[in-house]
């Protein structure tokens, strides 16, 4: 019997995908765990590595299975993996997908290392079955961003709707704001830190939700149907509720799932996203800079 939408199923991912029909899934978000020893409260993350590798293809050719030919499927790693999984899911798997595009969350908060630098990233990657046939919202108001013509030079030519990300290298914000722009392919988002409001507690690998908000927003439509099985802490579901999305989830844990049900039911369609929009808006401001507002605003001052 085919997986009823709007609810987490509660189970293994792969038992559970076995009842999602094929081609019915319209964007897919996975953060599955990196096999590094964290502790979860139902799953060993530390196998070895055939053994994760084999169950990580076996699950990613699932995922090709239920999305649709135009479907998008997101998929976030951690160093270890991200190459074998990257070739296990252009090359390895009965269904190929084609890789649009990969992006890398820079995070603050990471962890203090002594003998190497400190990890403060992760990586995304974006995969798609068809060149010609994905969504790609590359007009939506929420999506786009500032360009560097308007944002730091005030420069009146800037296109007023802002531009989409693309590539660059930075150092974090603070260290050097003349260097970040936020509509890079490295994206800018703390890790939901155990301070933070938007912690749920009950799971210590939570994703921001401005971030899901991004990848929701430029890869799916209102009314389309978000899948994660990975479920979690509820975050890709919780913001594919706010965004007016269909959505579906798996998740190993009872406990997690009760957790995450719970999640669920205190948010309305519409709501709003946890989480600075502009999660640079605290850096410092460019030394020498202006922004394109600041400089319509002394000019109307002026009249």
């Amino acid at each position: 019997m085919p997986l009823k939408l709007g609810k987490i199923h509660q189970g293994d991912c792969l038992k559970s995908m076995g009842q999602i029909e094929d081609g019915s899934i319209d964007l897919a978000f996975a953060d599955p765990p990196f096999n590094i020893g964290y502790k979860y409260d139902k799953y060993h993350d530390s196998q070895e590595d055939a053994k994760y590798l084999d169950w990580c293809g076996e699950w990613i050719g699932e995922i090709s299975r239920i999305l649709k030919p135009s479907g998008t499927f997101w998929l976030a790693i951690g160093d270890e993996y991200a190459a074998e999984l990257k070739v296990a899911a252009t090359r390895q798997i009965a269904s190929p997908f084609i890789m649009r595009g990969w992006v890398i969350w820079y995070y603050t908060f990471g962890v203090n290392c002594t003998r190497k630098f400190n990890r403060s990233h992760a990586h995304l990657f974006q995969f798609i079955k068809d060149e010609k046939q994905f969504t790609f919202n590359a007009e939506d108001p929420a999506v786009r961003v500032p360009s560097a013509r308007a944002l730091v030079y005030g420069d009146s030519r800037a296109n007023p709707k802002g531009r989409l990300p693309d590539d660059t290298w930075v150092l974090r914000p603070q260290d050097a704001p003349e260097s970040f722009q936020s509509m890079d392919d490295l994206w800018y988002y703390s890790r939901v830190a155990g301070t933070f409001k938007e912690r749920q507690g009950f799971h210590g690998c939570q994703m921001p939700e401005q971030l899901l908000g991004r990848i929701i927003r430029v890869s799916s439509n209102p009314g389309d149907v978000v899948f994660d099985p990975f479920t979690g802490s509820g975050t890709t579901l919780a913001v594919a509720k706010k965004l007016g999305r269909e959505f579906l989830g798996t998740e190993l844990s009872a406990d997690y799932a009760k957790y995450a049900t719970q999640r669920l039911k205190g948010i309305k369609v519409g709501d709003p996203l946890d989480g600075p929009a502009d999660p640079a808006s605290s850096s410092p401001n460019t030394a020498n800079g202006v922004t394109l507002e600041a400089r319509n605003r002394r000019k109307a001052a002026a009249k």
